[in-house]
């Protein structure tokens, strides 16, 4: 084992007293530092568990999460690439990528619980989507140290607000939020972490490598959520989830699903094959 352990965000108080779920998203929402998100949303995680936070509250998210003042955002054509085997530079590139996908991610998983919190929806699914944010918060900080490794930080690289465009896109609907941002997006971060994981140890970065497959063994349970979710908004329109999966992600999705697909991951989370196998890719 490598020198890479999960260690918590430290629980220092928030930045905004929480009297309600919905208060703390929109307090995380609505906090620029990366890493003041990030402790934040450890603290009301924290909380949450231990029940000092009990109600859920209703109120609307802001239409964008604040954000640091860099990186600066670019079109997503407009990023460089650099491939990890390309030196330090390159290691360097991915995971401030990855901590990029990660930020968005925690903003993600506190937006749809305060979007979406008018829904009569069940306790449990707020347990998930609170899982989830304090999940993606611990992988931020796990990046920004390794970036700090190799004397770099967040913000150092332009990145892209793909991510959140995705959120705009689906913020009117469960369901297409359900199918665009777990069901796609982050079932094909379990396409990719693998080959990822492969590279750093041909150029023999083991700490990376263990870092990613600790975020790759936790993504695959949000996709099981992501899954599990969908189906039960499904369930409760009366409607056929995989058709319904189907016409949303064709209807909200600006892409196309790319195999190859890692079908061992997406089976541990539950995602069927009949899904996105029978899609056509594009």
């Amino acid at each position: 084992m490598t020198g890479i352990t999960e260690t918590a965000l430290p629980l220092s108080p928030p930045l905004h007293a929480a009297s309600s779920l919905v208060d703390a998203a929109n307090a995380v929402l609505n906090t620029a530092d990366a890493h003041a998100k990030c402790a934040a949303t450890a603290a009301f995680a924290a909380q949450w568990r231990d029940g000092q936070i009990a109600r859920i509250g209703d109120a609307p998210p802001p239409d964008r999460p604040q954000r640091p003042a860099k990186p600066a955002l670019l079109q997503p054509a407009d990023v460089p690439r650099r491939k990890i085997n390309r030196g330090t530079a390159g290691r360097i590139a991915q995971l401030h990528a990855l901590a990029h996908i990660e930020l968005n991610a925690v903003d993600l998983a506190w937006d749809i619980i305060a979007r979406f919190s008018g829904c009569d929806l069940p306790r449990t699914f707020y347990d998930d989507w609170v899982l989830v944010a304090d999940e993606e918060a611990r992988h931020f900080g796990l990046l920004a140290d390794r970036l700090a490794y190799f004397d770099a930080a967040y913000g150092d690289l332009p990145a892209h607000d793909g991510l959140w465009d995705s959120a705009v896109e689906t913020s009117h609907d469960l369901a297409a939020r359900l199918a665009v941002v777990p069901l796609v997006l982050e079932a094909r971060g379990l396409d990719v972490t693998p080959m990822m994981i492969a590279k750093l140890r041909t150029v023999d970065d083991a700490e990376t490598a263990a870092l990613l497959e600790i975020i790759y063994r936790d993504e695959i349970g949000h996709v099981e959520i992501g899954h599990r979710w969908f189906a039960f908004e499904c369930a409760r329109l009366g409607l056929d989830a995989p058709l319904h999966w189907r016409n949303l992600v064709a209807r909200h999705f600006r892409g196309a699903l790319k195999p190859p697909f890692n079908i061992e991951a997406r089976d541990a989370a539950g995602l069927p094959q009949d899904w996105y196998l029978t899609v056509p890719a594009q």
